[in-house]
């Protein structure tokens, strides 16, 4: 069956990028954390508080992102081995267009995975999405109206040992668009230039198994690319791609994105070993503290000077973040995949049934405040923008999955 059908809409909205926009993974400041200001229902369901609700083609454990009146996912059909990145209207969830962007080559993957879970991004100008496939990384970059604009092969990834695919969002920094692609077989960070496709920059990475995408934040004075895994915590300059520093820390498979606070680094991973490490940024090695909790998938929140985390059994942490304190423990329910996002004083967590677990950011005592049930499956992070919360959620298995975009808000 095609699930895949392109189509197109006379009119799609024109997007200037705003610094309120949820254009890339992880937000507007890189750390999963809402605009401020913002008025988002901590309680919905089937019938309360959906705005709108449209179905998703294929699959996908990408997150939505928001440029403007646009949303945009990508997402995959296994079945007709196609993959493809999809433009909504924000008001009203009506499907504007949908480009197929490659055809065949579709890899081995773990059942967790799908063939579409790297997040797009986007300048407002065009948009640009990353795909593995035929045994390599294609970056697309598309204009708001989901033509193509350029497509570049950006290397090669052919894990050797666990066939699990691919995973990594890119992100956006000063014309260029960084990608990673950690494997045992070849391994590497690359920089193209937005407008052409042209590699600006590269650098070779550890040949290791590693999921995490590279993130880039003003961190100890100064802006660095940083990147978890491959046994250790790393820091590139995003300007030309030079390594800053690393340190030995963490395990080889992380698959969150590192968090940070003014001078210090926070990450967690799971594969062969449990780790949460805080690394001072500043390239002096110094690791601050560290503990045997599990953020495989996810990634974690900093927030007034503590760390935020859901591990991957779905329980809830705090911790003091620069002691690594424990300041309070409470079991939700896990498995859990997606990472949580802070909006004001609340965060909001999804596991892997489609409940979210809706509780204060309050160092003193765990505070549940909702828990709300969509679909069967969640994968994808939640997207925050303008009194809304995006969720990508699913129901069924195999031949008879379904996937939902969903707009939760009171307006």
């Amino acid at each position: 069956m095609r699930l895949f059908i392109a189509i197109t809409s006379l009119i799609v909205p024109v997007s200037n990028l705003t610094a309120a926009d949820w254009s890339q993974w992880r937000g507007p400041n890189h750390n999963n954390v809402a605009d401020t200001g913002q008025d988002i229902p901590t309680a919905w369901s089937e019938s309360s508080n959906v705005v709108w609700k449209v179905g998703v083609p294929g699959r996908g454990h990408s997150s939505p992102i928001v440029i403007g009146d646009l949303i945009v996912l990508t997402s995959a059909d296994e079945q007709g081995q196609q993959q493809g990145v999809f433009g909504f209207d924000r008001q009203t969830g009506k499907r504007l267009w949908g480009t197929v962007v490659s055809k065949g080559g579709f890899p081995k993957i773990h059942t967790k995975n799908t063939h579409a879970s790297s997040t797009a991004c986007s300048d407002g100008t065009q948009i640009y999405a990353t795909f593995n496939h035929h045994n390599k990384v294609e970056a697309i970059a598309l204009n708001m109206q989901g033509e193509i604009v350029w497509q570049k092969d950006v290397g090669g990834f052919i894990p050797k040992q666990y066939e699990y695919g691919y995973a990594a969002a890119p992100t956006l920094y000063n014309g260029t668009l960084i990608i990673s692609g950690d494997c045992d077989t070849v391994a590497w960070v690359k920089a193209l230039d937005t407008k052409s496709g042209r590699v600006a920059w590269q650098q070779n990475r550890p040949q290791k198994l590693n999921w995490s995408s590279p993130i880039i934040g003003n961190v100890a004075g100064r802006e660095q690319m940083f990147i978890s895994g491959c046994d250790m915590m790393a820091a590139y300059d995003p300007k030309t791609g030079r390594p800053l520093w690393s340190v030995p820390c963490l395990t080889m498979a992380t698959c969150g994105t590192v968090v940070w606070d003014d001078d210090t680094v926070y990450a967690s991973g799971g594969y062969p070993k449990k780790e949460t490490v805080a690394v001072k940024a500043d390239g002096s090695g110094t690791i601050l503290w560290t503990n045997t909790v599990k953020c495989y998938e996810q990634s974690m929140l900093i927030h007034e000077g503590h760390l935020y985390a859901v591990d991957d059994g779905g329980v809830a942490y705090c911790w003091h973040a620069k002691s690594g304190r424990e300041m309070w423990r409470s079991r939700l329910r896990g498995p859990v995949s997606a990472s949580p996002v802070l909006v004001g004083d609340t965060i909001y967590a999804s596991n892997e049934k489609g409940t979210t677990f809706v509780f204060k950011a309050d160092p003193q005592s765990f505070q549940a405040v909702a828990q709300n049930q969509l679909g069967t499956v969640s994968f994808a992070t939640p997207t925050v923008v303008d009194n809304r919360i995006y969720l990508r959620v699913a129901a069924g298995e195999g031949g008879s999955w379904k996937e939902t975009l969903y707009a939760i808000g009171t307006k």
